[in-house]
């Protein structure tokens, strides 16, 4: 379908806000923070939404971190309510106890409680202090969660019983399927323990975080927890300077990778976390595959992308896109069709959404905004 010039620019205007909001909530900005300031010995405190009713900038599993100094990394409102949190928080750290705050924006007014904020949902967050003295869990394991290449699933107590486990009370799902507590995580009743583990055995699909309250009577958040995306690019043409500008921005992983010394010598692929030199042939000896959620070629030769793409045909991606219009994409498929024969189900092209552009900036602009639907679970 080819949008109009109006429904375009619209279109377009929207994408443009998508990744500008994405990279204001980059994970990866938030451990970079987070190793900043806990090595600066600092205490933080992670703000992490738990429940939110009606129209609001972010959902239940966002989270945020602020510094003892009021400081704060990643956003959990379109910067309305992020001054209110740094204050709430430095009284979390006075009496180092986990606290959830309420924001009620459904009022028809400017200016609730004084902040100002043009927004009409509720959005309840949940504020844990993160001190040196316990090893500044819960966010030390979830950061390194971020970090691995599977995602997971955690479950955060919001509010619990005089027995049960404090609230703040962390637990992330394990590779075998059952939860483990993160830190020091104490019961003062045996049955209600048993009980608890039970019901977290039988959360299974998570694509949402949502807020529940358990029947032995724990409130608590479960949220998925995706890892940080990474982004192989097969091809270092001078398009793919603004695909990897873009991907760092949104605070991805990205390597780049050509054959062309000339190509990665050029100086404007710095961004990039690794740019390698390797012969397309040999792609699956130099590089693991394993490690990537996404691969884009684009070399702007048909023999290379063939040798790329029979290297990648059988590696686990969520996403295989290659550059071009359908004809070209069809014959890459046909010449593969004996090597490769799943490629065709699972080879996209052309890749991006449509919104009309014809610059090398707004092609990568349509295709992280394709690849940003995909992380996010919104496309497959």
């Amino acid at each position: 379908m080819q949008l109009s010039a109006v429904d375009a620019t619209g279109t377009l205007l929207w994408i443009v806000m998508l990744l500008c909001f994405a990279a204001l909530m980059s994970i990866r900005r938030i451990n970079s923070a987070f190793d900043r300031w806990r090595t600066a010995g600092r205490a933080m405190v992670l703000a992490t939404v738990f429940e939110t009713v009606g129209s609001t900038y972010s959902k239940a599993g966002h989270r945020m971190l602020i510094a003892d100094n009021g400081d704060y990394q990643g956003l959990v409102s379109g910067g309305c309510l992020e001054g209110d949190l740094a204050e709430r928080a430095s009284m979390v750290l006075r009496d180092q106890q986990s606290a959830p705050v309420s924001y009620d924006l459904r009022d028809d007014g400017d200016d609730v409680f004084g902040l100002g904020v043009g927004c009409n949902g509720l959005i309840r967050v949940f504020l844990q202090p993160l001190l040196a003295e316990s090893a500044y869990e819960p966010y030390m394991s979830l950061s390194r969660l971020y970090e691995a290449h599977e995602p997971t699933v955690t479950a955060t107590v919001i509010a619990s019983s005089a027995r049960g486990p404090a609230p703040g009370s962390t637990f992330v799902r394990g590779p075998d399927g059952a939860f483990e507590p993160v830190g020091d995580v104490r019961f003062t009743n045996n049955q209600l323990r048993g009980a608890f583990f039970a019901e977290l055995a039988e959360i299974k699909e998570v694509p949402t975080g949502r807020f529940l309250t358990s029947d032995s009577g724990i409130g608590m958040l479960i949220a998925p927890l995706a890892p940080i995306p990474r982004l192989l690019v097969l091809g270092a043409g001078l398009d793919s300077v603004p695909v990897v500008r873009i991907a760092a921005e949104l605070g991805w992983y990205v390597t780049v990778v050509d054959h062309r010394p000339a190509y990665l010598a050029r100086g404007d692929l710095l961004v990039a976390d690794a740019a390698e030199l390797v012969d397309p042939r040999g792609l699956r000896r130099a590089i693991d595959l394993s490690l990537f959620d996404a691969a884009i070629v684009m070399s702007h030769h048909l023999e290379t992308d063939a040798m790329y793409l029979q290297q990648l045909a059988t590696a686990p991606l969520r996403y295989l896109g290659v550059l071009g219009p359908t004809a070209r994409r069809q014959r890459l498929v046909k010449k593969l069709a004996e090597s490769a024969p799943d490629l065709d189900a699972r080879l996209r092209g052309p890749i991006g959404i449509d919104i009309g552009g014809g610059t090398p900036e707004s092609i990568a602009l349509s295709i992280l905004a394709e690849l940003q639907r995909v992380f996010s679970g919104q496309a497959q």
